[in-house]
């Protein structure tokens, strides 16, 4: 029987190793694709970009909507950054979605007025709970005004001043386009060796997923900052909604099922800030974790029974949210694994064969990746050897997130369920 236990659990070993290699092979492949639609992909992106405005009487109204919670100093610097887009000043509106109980609700309400008094169209809506938390703010928020197009920054981004004169040229070349999603970049990248492993592994989130996804035609999903989103897209996947802790990702999948597809610009770049402590960074990481696969076991579903979409494109849609399940096997992977070296010590050479091959395969697509969407972006400016740091900081961070996902998961067997709590990451400014 102990013999049988363990071959069952080698086999589960077994399934979970190549199950990881195909998800993360998939990035690989990602930057195949991306390296044989770039020089096209980026030409499209120029004509876009060189789509002629009407008049500023005939621009349309612009909401900016900067959600806040407890993010202190820094959402002076955000709020002001808005209000330095150039817009016409009529047709620019900006909303502070404050969910605060601490002192920022005041500086709040403080900066509004110091603005208003300038001239500006800004409003703190300030809610007295965070019901719905990100997404219940903005579907709150939505309802305050009858204008098309609402352009989201988290609180510690600060858009360039051309941002809206760039990005809104889509929706007049492309007037069916759901959102425009910006890249993000950063405010602290180097500051320690953490936020250089966030820029490294960002960078090639961005310029190789992101970016390929949108070439290849697959779902590009909202990455919840600097992008602009027009009104119907929004209603049509049903607006924004708080039972998830990824609200961006959910609306996404709700309205590309809907027929609605957008746009990422690569050469539209707004910096932020980047967690510098590894506490915070694992809380983040976590929630997006959490996030991601809440959303994906909603949306598969869904996505099956569609007879609007085709077989193509729900593959990829599939695989996509399918990397949601990458943390679960491994972990399932790595307790099948000790434990059928434990019952049947004979088996450990097999396994600690099929583990270092998973582990070189994984390493290889992993740095390539990595690699591919540094150089896309930074033109390579990390010289290898620093590089090399990075990676190792990088799988650190992976066993870090694997030891803390381990934790919750336990936590969530031995106690009874918890509501949803969207855990902000806190922001310094600067």
């Amino acid at each position: 029987m102990i013999a049988l236990l363990a071959l069952l659990l080698a086999a589960i070993f077994a399934a979970c190793c190549l199950l990881l290699a195909a998800f993360i092979g998939s990035l690989l492949y990602m930057v195949v694709l991306n390296h044989r639609l770039r020089q096209k992909a980026l030409e499209h992106e120029e004509d876009l970009l060189m789509t002629p405005l009407p008049p500023d009487a005939q621009l349309p109204h612009v909401v900016v909507q900067i959600p806040s919670f407890n993010e202190g100093p820094v959402l002076r610097r955000g709020v002001e950054a808005a209000a330095r887009l150039d817009w016409p000043r009529d047709k620019l509106h900006i909303q502070i979605l404050d969910d605060s109980t601490d002192e920022t609700a005041e500086l709040a309400r403080t900066v509004a007025v110091e603005l208003r008094a300038q001239g500006y169209d800004v409003v703190a809506l300030q809610r007295t709970d965070r019901s719905g938390f990100k997404g219940g703010a903005l579907h709150e928020a939505m309802q305050q005004t009858p204008y098309d197009y609402f352009a989201i920054f988290d609180v510690d981004y600060v858009p360039p001043t051309d941002f809206l004169r760039r990005c809104m040229r889509v929706f007049f070349a492309e007037p069916n386009t759901a959102f425009v999603q910006a890249r993000f970049d950063f405010l602290n990248p180097h500051e320690n060796a953490l936020t250089e492993m966030q820029m490294v592994t960002l960078d090639a989130h961005l310029g190789i997923e992101q970016a390929t996804r949108y070439w290849a035609g697959h779902p590009l999903p909202f990455n919840g900052t600097c992008g602009i989103w027009q009104r119907a897209a929004i209603e049509a996947g049903g607006g924004w909604k708080g039972d998830t802790v990824t609200e961006d990702l959910d609306l996404t999948y709700r309205g590309w099922v809907k027929g609605w597809r957008a746009v990422f610009l690569t050469s539209v770049s707004v910096p932020g800030e980047l967690p510098a402590d590894t506490k915070t960074w694992l809380r983040q990481q976590q929630r997006w974790q959490d996030g991601f696969r809440h959303v994906s076991m909603r949306m598969f579903p869904v996505i099956l029974k569609s007879r609007d979409i085709s077989l193509a494109s729900k593959g990829a849609a599939l695989l996509h949210l399918c990397m949601s399940l990458n943390q679960p096997v491994l972990l399932v992977g790595v307790v099948c694994g000790i434990l059928a070296g434990l019952l049947a010590p004979s088996l450990v050479p097999l396994l600690l064969t099929l583990f270092l091959i998973t582990l070189g395969w994984v390493l290889v697509c992993a740095t390539t990746f990595l690699r591919a969407g540094h150089n896309f972006l930074r033109d390579g400016e990390m010289r290898p050897l620093r590089f090399a740091l990075v990676l190792v900081r990088f799988v650190g961070g992976q066993v870090g997130m694997l030891a803390r996902s381990l934790i919750v998961h336990l936590k969530k067997v031995v106690a009874p369920p918890k509501p949803i709590v969207f855990d902000r990451t806190p922001k310094r400014g600067g």
